[in-house]
């Protein structure tokens, strides 16, 4: 059945920021596994897998980054790196001669500025190499407990179709979400989104009629609603919970969509 959606025409300011708090909140109950994707356990991995982590998936970094943190374990291992080792070691994420020159252009700031220590404040990340703003705010949020909001296309595309905004600039999109949203709530929140966006709402075709944001959402419609076409276009290990909880019978969903490789 479709489902009749309002299409917030003359929404005030404080009706959109109320709108995004709610939907925040529906997004934290359909995401409790949200979370950072890249696995690292210090702050410095954190920003190596990052910065890996451009023009290819999460789990093609994490594949690479055991072996690449087991050899280079300080700014001043990736400092004094061998290009063309480096080289190699990164060759399956692609882009890995850009991406060396990053590493070791950040491990030779860091020991000559820093003493070696990945710094915790944003104006000091930025003007690292490889280290913009997203990067810096992803940093922050989850190796440092400082809470920032990362704007990579997933989180662009959705608060666009969200309705949150109307602003295609990165820089712009965080502070007018940040204007939305709670502050202790941001690091989170862009895990959410971005989860949402992986597993429900894809670009080309975003599962609407099996979306547990489809009552508050503008752009209702975009993608099928009936609950059969949707139910097919989840993505995850929680494709079938995801169904359950917007409404639609979870045994709609496929067996190969919770296996399914997930997009950037």
């Amino acid at each position: 059945m479709v489902r009749s959606v309002k299409r917030f025409a003359g929404e005030t300011p404080i009706g959109r920021k109320r709108r995004a708090r709610k939907m925040a909140k529906v997004l934290a109950e359909t995401h409790p596994d949200a979370h950072c994707e890249l696995d690292f356990t210090t702050p410095l991995e954190l920003a190596v897998a990052t910065i890996l982590s451009a023009q290819t998936t999460d789990v093609r970094v994490n594949q690479v980054t055991p072996g690449l943190f087991k050899r280079y374990r300080t700014a001043a291992d990736y400092a004094a790196a061998d290009r063309a080792e480096l080289e190699e070691t990164l060759r399956p994420t692609g882009f890995f001669r850009a991406k060396t020159d990053s590493l070791i252009k950040l491990g030779n700031a860091l020991v000559e500025k820093h003493d070696g220590v990945l710094p915790d404040k944003l104006d000091q990340l930025v003007a690292l190499p490889g280290i913009g703003r997203k990067t810096a705010n992803v940093i922050l949020g989850n190796a440092f407990g400082v809470p920032g909001i990362t704007v990579d296309t997933h989180f662009r595309r959705l608060t666009n179709r969200f309705g949150w905004v109307d602003e295609d600039d990165p820089v712009k999109i965080e502070f007018l979400v940040a204007d939305l949203i709670e502050k202790r709530d941001w690091t989170m929140l862009s895990h959410r989104v971005i989860f949402h966006g992986r597993r429900v709402c894809h670009s080309r075709k975003p599962a609407c009629g099996a979306c547990t944001l489809a009552t508050m959402c503008p752009s209702y419609g975009t993608g099928p609603t009936e609950a059969a076409a949707a139910a097919k276009l989840l993505k995850g290990p929680r494709a079938r919970e995801l169904a359950a909880a917007a409404g639609v019978d979870p045994d709609l969903v496929p067996a190969a969509a919770v296996t399914a490789p997930e997009a950037p």
